[in-house]
């Protein structure tokens, strides 16, 4: 297979790269990536270094894969499987894979990315009292900066399930959590504050192809108070093109939430659109 991805045909459909977030799997991303896959794309959603294809419980009873793997060997992973992609693909990245996506698209990997509720690059230091809040489970212990933690039921009803009751959550929490890469938390943040580090990005690139941010109005995690300072950054920076949508009473799950069809089909119109346009 050609090792080096190219721009996509004017009448083909780019595959999909589905990137998911901090404490999920792949499995985070069923709902659209069956909702892509029946529009015509080919959807690739691969996991995490450690955890690749692995059920949510089998990572949960043993997360010792997890540990000490940090994001630039995670974005590195990312890149390979791109990289054998025969054409250049949309990349759309959930939480922390937001931020990989952004990575990524400072590579020059994709024809349009999509960041859902994405984590913030080196240099915006915007931390809402939310978004500190649910890291305080992986920051509060500094001498474990290498290791997995688990996420209790309690923390992921106030992270993810905040729309539901507590028993729907535990139930999520079942089907779909994982432990933490305790590395990829601390080197998330201190890149945010400090400016620089391995999230770093050139907000200025002008080449890079189109940048679509989405928050929820409802997130604990990445409230639109960090969506909207990444835009502000990237376009006081460079001209390349990059928008924002804002879907009031959503949740950092808006990827599985009640009514997820709005904003995956709004991800992907927007996606394609711009992927010919560049293309």
């Amino acid at each position: 297979m050609n090792t080096t991805a190219s721009q996509p045909g004017a009448n083909a459909l780019p595959p999909i790269v589905l990137i998911h977030g901090l404490w999920m799997t792949p499995k985070s991303w069923d709902t659209w990536a069956a909702r892509f896959r029946a529009a015509g794309h080919e959807v690739i959603v691969p996991g995490w270094p450690g955890i690749d294809d692995r059920s949510p419980e089998d990572v949960r009873t043993n997360p010792s894969a997890l540990e000490g793997i940090g994001l630039a060997k995670i974005v590195d992973h990312y890149e390979r499987i791109i990289r054998a992609l025969p054409t250049k693909p949309i990349i759309m990245g959930h939480s922390f894979g937001g931020l990989i996506t952004q990575l990524l698209a400072d590579r020059g990997l994709g024809v349009a990315y999509v960041g859902v509720a994405p984590g913030q690059p080196a240099g915006i230091p915007t931390l809402p009292l939310s978004t500190a809040w649910t890291g305080t489970p992986i920051l509060s212990n500094p001498f474990d900066r290498h290791g997995a933690k688990p996420l209790s039921k309690r923390h992921f009803h106030f992270t993810f399930g905040n729309d539901l009751t507590h028993a729907e959550s535990d139930r999520l929490w079942k089907e779909q959590a994982v432990n933490s890469y305790n590395q990829v938390f601390f080197e998330g943040v201190s890149g945010a504050i400090r400016g620089k580090g391995v999230s770093k990005v050139d907000f200025g690139r002008a080449d890079r192809a189109p940048l679509l941010v989405i928050t929820g109005g409802k997130d604990h995690v990445v409230p639109p108070a960090i969506g909207k300072a990444i835009v502000k950054k990237y376009r006081a920076s460079g001209p390349a093109v990059v928008e924002y949508k804002e879907y009031a009473g959503r949740t950092h799950r808006m990827v599985s939430q009640a009514g997820w069809e709005e904003i995956a089909d709004y991800a992907l119109s927007w996606a394609t659109s711009h992927a010919l346009a560049t293309a």
